[in-house]
């Protein structure tokens, strides 16, 4: 019998490639392989964007000859829609056969936000009113002299 601590180790391979690779060789890579390549057409479309636009919008499909973004209001519903001739000429100059965009308007967020991001008050910064709440409240909690004696 051999030993089984003398065996060779198969190399290690880092955790994210191995999963992306077994993802993407199996029968299912189909659906992996259209979102990779809507995502890379998402990034290559939306920067054409006029700037204050281009946050609000994403490229959900390509559904036969049409395009399809979602954006996150319907402000940005109409704006997209103004700015649909530079991208079915953007699209067309890469290479699809596209005549039309749809927009359609979600209440999800469209991108996840950035790792640490916090969402901001709502109102902004709390009023001089609320921070003397606050502190009137950690005050109360704080142990008192009398308390730290018995």
């Amino acid at each position: 019998m051999s030993d089984f601590r003398s065996r060779s180790k198969p190399p290690r391979i880092g955790v994210p490639t191995a999963a992306l690779e077994a993802a993407l060789g199996g029968a299912s890579a189909d659906p992996i392989r259209r979102a990779m390549w809507l995502d890379a057409l998402d990034r290559r479309l939306v920067p054409l964007l006029p700037q204050a636009l281009a946050p609000h919008a994403r490229l959900a499909n390509v559904d036969r000859n049409r395009l399809v973004f979602l954006v996150d209001s319907p402000i940005w519903h109409a704006r997209l829609r103004l700015s649909a001739d530079v991208l079915l000429d953007a699209a067309r100059s890469i290479g699809l056969d596209v005549s039309d965009i749809v927009v359609r308007t979600s209440t999800q967020a469209l991108r996840p936000a950035p790792v640490g991001a916090g969402t901001p008050p709502a109102g902004g910064a709390p009023s001089a009113a609320s921070r003397e709440a606050l502190q009137a409240v950690l005050a109360s909690l704080r142990p008192s002299k009398d308390d730290a004696a018995d």
